[in-house]
């Protein structure tokens, strides 16, 4: 099964300067789970110890995959997106 992750600019560096990695999975947690094992820098902007850091949006085919997120199915051919929320004052 091929997901594609596309990634948000602010933290394409992770996955050398790449806008979309092709990796292997059935959820959205199996998926990132991937792109971390060719990127491991990538797993640090993630997760902690307590699951996804609550700053990073995950979106399915363009739609926010919240409250499921890691637990979401996905299919051969849909995308799954990255973006970190950005804050401030």
């Amino acid at each position: 099964m091929s997901i594609k992750i596309k990634v948000s600019l602010d933290l394409r560096r992770l996955i050398n300067h790449t806008e979309v990695v092709e990796v292997n999975g059935s959820t959205v947690g199996e998926c990132l789970k991937h792109l971390v094992e060719q990127f491991p820098l990538f797993g640090d902007r993630l997760f902690s110890k307590q699951g996804l850091l609550l700053y990073v949006n995950i979106y399915v085919n363009g739609e926010n995959a919240y409250p499921e997120s890691l637990a979401k199915p996905v299919r051969d051919g849909d995308e799954i997106s990255i973006t970190n929320v950005l804050g401030g004052g």
